[in-house]
């Protein structure tokens, strides 16, 4: 069973605005959402970068069965694992059965901000695998210390806990990410629209787990308009790895950028009103063996592209598509997945 998503972009939006555009995209049939979690936007004309706990805290007193989960955290350097182990069982518990915890091994645009060295992929991919480790042991909950290679705790216990705790998604766009993913979280999060990769992600235990991946989109009255958003605004979709995680500030996403041809930037990226080109990329992560397909779409516009959704795209899906006023608009919606509330660098 097919779910459908939408990305918050807190680097083109600012707190009250995501929380109306998570409440929107509820309404209109989405059944869950991924929120962007930066310290830095990827360029300077990228206007916003909220502390992103502080807005979930936001949603979760706004939506009511809007899954929600992080797109992606990285808990290695500027973040130590433990505080994003209670800052995700404090989320659990405003979204009962509805929040999980998406991570990934991060970029330095981002984690460079507390002077720490930024280390190789391959030591990343430890220090993730140690600090999943970290947050499972805290949310048994008790009194816990632990003592690693990269992190120490001591006599932590978490007090406001969830239920049950908050499923892990790991982030991955490469094989052996992919891997780590499927022997140690509860489900893949991916740009990579690849058969190959959910395999190696199926190989290592994730079989059957749940398998998140992103479209990017720009809705706009032509694909020309399309484009010139998306050169503007998120040139860094052009942007390709090691450079995507190893660029410590914005100037140097925007110099890579100004030197790429205009349709490097936008080659990736779905362009235009056009219905049947949005409903072929989602079909695209379908084919590979992905169950949620969430989109991100680029801009100011998100109001009329998430009503442009509700009655172009998400009827071909049989997804729930509602109007302004709560009237239904599509077919009946699917029953959520349980386990749904089971790197951004996709390393």
């Amino acid at each position: 069973m097919l779910e459908l998503g939408y990305a918050l972009s807190s680097e083109e939006f600012g707190p009250a605005d995501l929380i109306t555009n998570a409440r929107t995209a509820e309404s209109v049939g989405f059944q869950f959402a991924l929120i962007s979690d930066h310290f830095h936007p990827w360029t300077n004309q990228q206007p916003h970068s909220p502390f992103v706990w502080s807005v979930i805290g936001g949603i979760s007193q706004a939506i009511k069965n809007l899954s929600l989960g992080t797109g992606v955290t990285c808990p290695l350097m500027r973040y130590n694992p433990a505080i994003i182990a209670q800052a995700a069982a404090t989320s659990a518990v405003m979204m009962p059965g509805r929040f999980f915890l998406g991570l990934g091994t991060g970029e330095n645009l981002n984690e460079h901000i507390t002077g720490k060295h930024w280390p190789p992929a391959p030591q990343r991919q430890e220090m993730l695998e140690e600090a999943v480790a970290v947050m499972r042991l805290l949310w048994q909950g008790g009194w816990q210390t632990h003592r690693g290679k990269y992190y120490t705790v001591e006599q932590a216990r978490i007090f406001t806990m969830p239920a049950k705790p908050p499923p892990v998604m790991i982030a991955a766009s490469k094989p052996r990410s992919a891997e780590l993913a499927g022997r140690i979280a509860d489900g893949l999060i991916s740009t990579v629209p690849k058969r190959d990769l959910v395999k190696h992600f199926e190989q290592a235990g994730g079989k059957h787990k749940p398998r998140y991946g992103q479209v990017t989109v720009c809705y706009a009255s032509s694909e020309d308009e399309a484009a010139r958003i998306v050169r503007k605004q998120w040139p860094n979709a052009g942007i390709d790895a090691p450079l995507m995680t190893d660029l410590p500030l914005p100037k140097h996403f925007e110099t890579v950028a100004e030197s790429m041809q205009p349709d490097k930037i936008t080659e990736d990226v779905i362009l235009g009103p056009e219905p049947r080109r949005h409903i072929d990329a989602i079909k695209k992560f379908v084919d590979a063996g992905y169950d949620h397909v969430y989109v991100h779409q680029i801009g100011p516009r998100q109001s009329e592209f998430l009503h442009f959704y509700a009655d172009k795209v998400l009827p071909h899906f049989k997804v729930e598509s509602k109007s302004s006023n709560g009237s239904s608009n599509g077919s009946k919606r699917r029953t959520r997945h349980n386990n749904h509330r089971t790197d951004e660098s996709h390393a």
